[in-house]
């Protein structure tokens, strides 16, 4: 809508809704972990916009204000990925306004949603901006429930598309150190890119995020995953452990006091709910084969596999890329990474042999690092927090980037809120 029915009704009409309490008249869903920032031309927007950040429903997104309107933003962007939600105020004409906003397109990430603030109350202008992708259009002067009521909006209509982006990634074969890239590339994602993430370590009998993360969190996905019937996002929240301003976790108990068998889709309720809740889910695969794992895997929306140089790691990793880009045939294929490179006097094979075999070229080439690794293992510390401008922090980063689609996003030029359509998705079998 252009605006909600409460401001375009008549005189009498918003006056009622000034006198009485909106909020005991209509149920507004809590926004997800979200990232948000606004870019306002008038201190009454920048206000309106800061009180709803201060409202209960936007407590777990972040928000961020600062002036300047439409070409702030541009400039903003021009060299950083762009939030999940973008606000734009513009006191300017209906044609400058458009040109500014087709300025945003070329900066902005695929998946951002635009919401505009402006002055101009015409039909045709307003079909300007849904066919440029704009999410919503709300007619200043604005108040501090229309600020809450259409980000809210944004993730809870019918058919709002989950906020979550699913990353999978799994080991080649045992011991190749998927679970240590997996935890480097998720903290990356949550520190450098600052995208709200959750991993989730699915290896219930023996995983190490807890260890790798220092956190000893009393609760974790087991506790979801032995009583679906309590799932739901408020459960949810209190499973997770808190490890950055960005980045959560949710633990295995690696404990071994209970078998864990599970059926094929004993995890999909838990991943549904962090999906439709935080941004970006990484999931920390087990090297097993089952029929939770593979359906885990076929789901994703990206797929990182992990392999060592040998020979059984180059049989595997082509099996599992072979069969997923099968059973996924309209998603971008597996990508994959080698890890442990260069073990003196062990021999290996080479990156090329890999490329050849899986017809594709590895993301990354992870050099053996014994002490580097050994030191942030030890300490419960990331790459990058034991030393930040090591190649391989550089190489977690990129990873990052990739998997989340920030770094293609920035020089297809896409449309504003168009999905994205990159080079790496042309990729895809």
């Amino acid at each position: 809508m252009i605006r909600s029915a409460s401001q375009i009704a008549g005189a009498a009409e918003e006056e009622r809704l000034t006198s009485e309490p909106i909020a005991s008249e209509e149920h507004i869903a809590p926004a997800p972990r979200v990232s948000v920032q606004a870019f306002c031309e008038t201190v009454e927007t920048a206000a309106a916009v800061q009180a709803a950040g201060e409202d209960r429903r936007l407590t777990k997104a972040h928000l961020k204000i600062q002036m300047g309107g439409i070409a702030a933003a541009v400039e903003a962007y021009r060299n950083s990925a762009t939030p999940n939600v973008i606000l734009i105020e513009s006191e300017t004409r209906s044609d400058e306004l458009l040109a500014g906003l087709d300025a945003l397109a070329e900066v902005c990430d695929a998946g951002t949603r635009v919401l505009v603030v402006g002055r101009i109350n015409d039909v045709t202008f307003y079909r300007e901006l849904t066919r440029r992708g704009v999410s919503d259009y709300l007619i200043a002067p604005i108040g501090t429930l229309d600020v809450v009521r259409s980000v809210c909006g944004l993730f809870s209509a019918p058919d709002a598309k989950p906020v979550g982006r699913v990353i999978a990634v799994v080991g080649a074969k045992g011991g190749v150190g998927a679970s240590t890239v997996a935890h480097n590339v998720a903290w990356a994602i949550g520190r450098d890119i600052a995208v709200d993430t959750v991993v989730t370590d699915l290896d219930l009998p023996f995983g190490t995020a807890g260890l790798d993360y220092n956190q000893d969190p009393p609760q974790g996905i087991a506790d979801a995953v032995f009583t679906p019937d309590r799932i739901d996002t408020a459960f949810i929240d209190r499973l997770m452990s808190k490890c950055t301003d960005h980045l959560n976790l949710l633990a295995a108990p690696a404990t071994l006091d209970r078998v864990y068998d599970f059926g094929a889709e004993a995890f999909d309720s838990i991943i549904d709910t962090l999906r439709h809740s935080i941004p970006c889910v990484v999931l920390d695969v087990p090297h097993h084969w089952s029929g939770w794992t593979r359906r885990l895997l076929v789901s994703a929306d990206d797929i990182l596999v992990v392999a060592g140089p040998d020979l059984a790691n180059l049989r595997n990793a082509k099996n599992m890329v072979d069969l997923l880009r099968a059973s996924r045939p309209n998603d971008r294929r597996p990508f994959y990474c080698l890890n442990q490179v260069g073990v003196p006097k062990r021999p290996e094979i080479a990156s090329a042999d890999f490329a050849k075999a899986l017809e594709d070229e590895p993301l990354a080439v992870i050099p053996f690092e014994p002490q580097l690794f050994g030191t942030a293992a030890n300490n419960g510390q990331m790459i990058a927090e034991v030393s930040s401008g090591h190649k391989t922090a550089e190489m977690f980063r990129h990873l990052a980037q990739i998997l989340t689609g920030r770094s293609e996003a920035k020089r297809t030029r896409g449309g504003l809120l168009t999905p994205l359509i990159s080079k790496l998705m042309k990729r895809s079998a």
